[in-house]
């Protein structure tokens, strides 16, 4: 079975995931995190600026960008690798999140994701979120989530969740941060972000993590059920 959740940023998509991936003992796929991975080595390569003058210069990169997920049994999580090297912790700085927004617009490197995301979960049972899972990676998903929440709450989950980490952020840096990133999932020409017709509508807003891993399981076993 594949489980595509699609949302907004900072709308809880990735531990919602992981809670039905670990229920179910699905594979979990984080695909936001390969576009940060495929930030992270822009960043580090320092083409960034030239990407936004000349698309194509990332063309010549893709080749050599391999993504993986590996479960790490003492964090209790799945990790990504780029190129071999974990970088689970790296593509969630603030550096990463100001410029993944843009390069997740470039047609050729939405279609080496895809591409990999395909082939991580053939012939599999898995649950992937993203922004466009339901829409383009996976149309014929078993089940589609559409996941959302106030901004402020999102926002605010994004700040604790960096403040943990040790960053050093203001509330305010990181609501405009997902204001601005909303705007462009919303409205880039590559696979913007968008509903799924067949989609469910999960505002999370209000909602424990618990809470919505048992709203889950009940809509999972009435599927179930009707397939039965």
């Amino acid at each position: 079975m594949t489980i595509a959740i699609d949302g907004y940023s900072s709308s809880g998509k990735s531990t919602f995931a992981k809670a039905i991936a670990k229920k179910l003992n699905y594979l979990y796929i984080d695909s936001g995190a390969m576009y940060r991975a495929l930030t992270l080595f822009c960043l580090r390569k320092g083409i960034i600026e030239e990407v936004k003058t000349n698309e194509g210069k990332i063309d010549q990169y893709l080749k050599n960008i391999k993504i993986d997920f590996i479960f790490n049994n003492r964090q209790n999580r799945y990790e990504t690798y780029l190129n071999g090297e974990n970088v689970e912790d790296e593509i969630r700085s603030i550096a990463v999140s100001e410029q993944v927004s843009f390069i997740s617009t470039i047609k050729s490197a939405r279609e080496k994701m895809v591409g990999i995301q395909r082939d991580l979960g053939q012939n599999k049972n898995i649950v992937m979120d993203g922004r466009d899972i339901g829409t383009v990676v996976f149309p014929e998903a078993d089940i589609k989530i559409y996941l959302t929440a106030d901004v402020d709450i999102r926002a605010q989950r994004r700040y604790k969740e960096l403040l943990e980490k040790g960053l050093k952020v203001s509330f305010e840096e990181v609501k405009k941060n997902i204001v601005e990133r909303d705007f462009i999932d919303e409205n880039r020409k590559e696979s913007p972000l968008r509903k799924a017709d067949d989609a469910i509508v999960l505002d999370n807003s209000n909602m424990t993590p618990d809470e919505q891993l048992e709203w889950f399981i009940n809509l999972y076993n009435s599927i179930k059920e009707n397939d039965n």
